[in-house]
């Protein structure tokens, strides 16, 4: 069976043990899928937002973060970003000492200095936090 964008994502993420997900919206098959993997997944939203099993909860605006959400993440991530949140999204990481990664929407260009990582058909950027 072949694996689902979603997983592709996951799988490219699994490496880290505390994972944040930025803006989680309703699709919500990546952190999900973290979260079968073993992960601890945080998921964040300006409003309120049902989460699958495994994944906790927070309201949060990342372009005024409470810090204290990210604090034991080792990496920060957020799907179909766009330009204005790159770089709340990087300081958020960069404060937490994690990584910072995130896919955009379509053609949008990372607003930060990135390395790049093919998952699937979709682009990883990784944006440089140190």
């Amino acid at each position: 069976m072949e694996p689902t964008h979603a997983d592709a994502l996951a799988d490219a993420l699994a490496d880290h043990d505390h994972l944040v997900e930025v803006g989680i919206g309703y699709e919500t098959a990546v952190a999900a899928a973290l979260a079968e993997r073993g992960c601890t997944v945080v998921a964040t939203d300006v409003h309120e937002r049902e989460t699958p099993d495994g994944v906790a909860f927070v309201r949060d605006d990342v372009t005024t973060p409470e810090t204290g959400v990210y604090e034991d993440a080792d990496a920060v991530y957020a799907l179909n970003c766009p330009p204005e949140l790159h770089r709340p999204l990087r300081e958020v990481a960069r404060t937490a000492g994690a990584t910072c990664a995130f896919t955009t929407l379509g053609g949008d260009q990372p607003a930060v200095p990135v390395s790049r990582r093919m998952v699937g058909p979709e682009t990883l950027y990784v944006a440089r936090t140190r």
